[in-house]
């Protein structure tokens, strides 16, 4: 009896966990619009916050996205019956949360604490990609050429905002004019295309080194499907 009784236990302790998972994916298609809707904001104001600067109307805005994007992150994680297998899903997104409670950007007044500021900023810059990522994939039902075009856009806003703020010098001047040229130097870089400037400090060049990795990555997936197709063709045309 009490073998069936640990038995009867653990089924319930099995379904009710199953349980759990649906209710955390429920909660996640559910809330998948809205947040695909927030996160491109919080980008777009990212962007502004490098390269402009924000308003007291705008930080407050972004500081409501970030409080709906806690909301969310602490519903899932309740609703999760392993806490340290969701964490480690979802690690990215807690550090993209937890990275604006920091004010030491506003803080940064000398040279050692504007380079941790920097350092800050890159974290959120990608931390932030990563969220558009994610809200992309459960916003697009097929990963097809558009979902890969909106990325890649995504990718080359976010990553232009970034190259414009960290390749800014002591006295505030950024080594690109305006951000549409910082733009238009990480879109020839996506392409693979360069450009005669290369990024001098440590966060430009980390930041150059990952959208070249992407860009070789597209690269690599856009002439794997373009064989494809080609492939596809022959193998028709033979069988007709």
């Amino acid at each position: 009896m009490r073998l069936v009784r640990r038995g009867g236990s653990m089924d319930q302790k099995t379904a009710l966990r199953r349980e759990r998972w649906k209710l955390t994916a429920a909660l996640e298609r559910v809330l998948a619009s809205p947040m695909l809707v927030l996160s491109g904001l919080w980008t777009l104001l990212l962007v502004v916050e490098f390269t402009r600067g924000l308003t007291p109307w705008l930080g407050r805005l972004n500081d409501i996205i970030w409080a709906a994007f806690v909301v969310q992150f602490a519903l899932e994680f309740v609703a999760a019956p392993h806490k340290r297998l969701y964490l480690r899903k979802h690690w990215l997104t807690a550090i993209s949360l937890l990275l604006p409670a920091v004010r030491l950007v506003r803080l940064a007044r000398v040279a050692r604490l504007a380079r941790a500021a920097r350092g800050i900023r890159l974290a959120r810059l990608l931390a932030a990609m990563n969220r558009g990522m994610r809200s992309l994939a459960s916003g697009f039902k097929r990963r097809g050429v558009g979902y890969l075009l909106v990325l890649t856009a995504l990718v080359a806003v976010t990553g232009a905002a970034g190259m414009y703020q960290f390749e800014l010098d002591i006295s505030g001047r950024s080594g690109f004019p305006d951000y549409p040229t910082a733009l238009w130097w990480t879109a020839m870089l996506l392409t693979t295309m360069g450009s005669d400037y290369w990024p001098r400090t440590p966060e430009g060049r980390i930041l150059c080194f990952l959208l070249s990795l992407y860009a070789f990555a597209v690269f690599g997936y856009v002439t794997a499907a373009i064989a494809a197709h080609f492939v596809g063709k022959d193998k028709a045309a033979g069988a007709a």
